[in-house]
């Protein structure tokens, strides 16, 4: 097994760099290699079953390194009260760098059995045939009652369930109270304007030299899905969108102003970006660089020791908030271990696997009668800021689930990237969608 996740590192790190030179001579012959030795790992695998055990594998990039840790204690625990089923979680990288490892992984016929990733990535896996509808299974659980609709809702495509939830959760403003009482500001902001005059009150430049010692708020830079997740939010609160009749459609006016708002943050120099692709990290949070940051209740800081508060996303033309969910996939194999793995889904959606899971994470049941049992609520009252998560999820959008959504995805980002770096939003957004729609029709 490491042997076959070093090469699936290797030949997702080469196909990249093919892609980009394309040179397509080499590229063949390198996924026909791939296809090969991925087809001696689907029969190694295929044949691992002794004395009637069933071996699944499960790829998951659950972080931080704590709550993968609460999630692999959880499947030791599956582990030990199905003898007939051993699961196996394998850490496969951080969600932005699995996808080839993933996509290698279903062309050479030796995917997971299990995968963990958000759902955005549905329509992708539907057009290769990789994954397998669920409602059926679904239907017949008397668990069925217990989930949350809404962690359900955005699942769905093509009249079929494709996936089930694991965990959710969604985006809130965190914040320092103290670096508030020392600004003068004695209540949170409700609207975007008043979050924009919070975030400059907030930033202090103590020697003039026009850089700040303290921001009002960090903002994600990048291009990555979690640039895109964390503006998601101020989209839907603009009632833009970015998709029309299953099209792209990034030009949208909400989704202008959404990106106008951000880039108001940066004139002003109230806003601090983040390192590249690292908007989710805490650290300017925790020491004191910013009064606030945008992430949800899987964060540390939680945790951490440092005095915090949590408010909903400000309003522009109405509420809104973004879910983060976590899913899991069966992936097409044997009629045998899809079985098998749908046991181990099961186990994910019981009370008692979405109550500690919750409590050691931070991350938000899907289950109703986790969310209403006795430990979880005595994990609020400790951790009362979780409230706002929950009191959010009544107005929480999501992200589109079409084929198509990481072009989408990607696309957007680089329009939020270039925004962020001084370009105009309205000009930033027309190259996007002018990119994708030259290979949309040939996606």
């Amino acid at each position: 097994m490491i042997l076959k996740n070093f090469f699936l590192n290797h030949i997702a790190f080469f196909i990249q760099a093919v892609a980009v030179k394309k040179k397509i001579f080499v590229l063949g012959i390198l996924l026909s290699l791939c296809l090969v030795f991925l087809s001696s790992c689907q029969n190694s695998i295929n044949i691992n079953k002794q004395n009637n055990i069933i071996h699944l594998t499960l790829w998951q990039g659950i972080n931080p390194p704590a709550n993968r840790d609460v999630f692999e204690k959880l499947v030791d625990k599956f582990n030990k009260t199905h003898p007939d089923i051993q699961v196996e979680s394998i850490f496969a990288g951080g969600v932005e760098q699995q996808l080839p490892k993933i996509l290698t992984a279903v062309v050479g016929n030796a995917p997971p059995d299990i995968l963990a990733f958000y759902p955005q990535v549905t329509g992708q896996f539907v057009e290769l045939g990789a994954i397998r509808p669920l409602e059926d299974w679904l239907d017949k659980l008397p668990i069925k009652s217990e989930i949350i609709p809404s962690t359900i809702k955005e699942l769905w495509l093509d009249g079929h369930l494709w996936s089930v939830p694991y965990t959710t959760g969604n985006i809130a403003v965190f914040y320092r109270p103290k670096l508030f009482a020392a600004a003068g500001i004695t209540e949170v902001p409700k609207t975007w304007e008043e979050l924009r005059k919070a975030a400059k009150k907030l930033t202090v430049d103590r020697n003039g030299d026009k850089r700040p010692e303290q921001y009002g708020m960090l903002l994600p830079f990048g291009k990555g899905e979690w640039t895109v997740f964390t503006w998601f939010p101020f989209l839907l609160s603009a009632e833009g969108r970015i998709v029309q009749d299953d099209r792209p459609d990034l030009t949208d006016s909400g989704a202008i102003v959404a990106l106008e708002y951000w880039q108001d943050f940066l004139k002003d120099r109230s806003a601090k970006l983040s390192a590249p692709e690292r908007g989710y990290e805490e650290d300017d949070f925790i020491n004191g660089r910013v009064a606030m940051q945008l992430t949800g209740p899987w964060t540390y800081i939680i945790k951490s020791k440092v005095d915090f508060d949590v408010f909903p996303i400000p309003a522009d033309k109405k509420r809104a908030t973004v879910m983060g969910t976590g899913n899991l996939f069966v992936m097409k194999t044997t009629p045998e271990r899809e079985q098998a793995a749908l046991k181990f889904l099961e186990y994910v959606l019981s009370e008692e696997f979405q109550t500690e899971f919750s409590i050691g994470t931070g991350f938000l049941p899907i289950n109703i009668k986790s969310s209403q049992s006795e430990a979880y609520q005595n994990y609020l009252a400790q951790k009362p800021v979780l409230k706002v998560f929950l009191a959010q999820m009544k107005w929480a959008g999501h992200r589109p689930i079409i084929a198509g959504y990481s072009r989408i995805s990607e696309n957007l980002g680089r329009a939020i990237e270039s925004a962020l770096l001084g370009e105009s939003p309205k000009k930033a957004l027309q190259k996007a969608q002018e990119r994708i729609e030259l290979i949309w029709d040939n996606k």
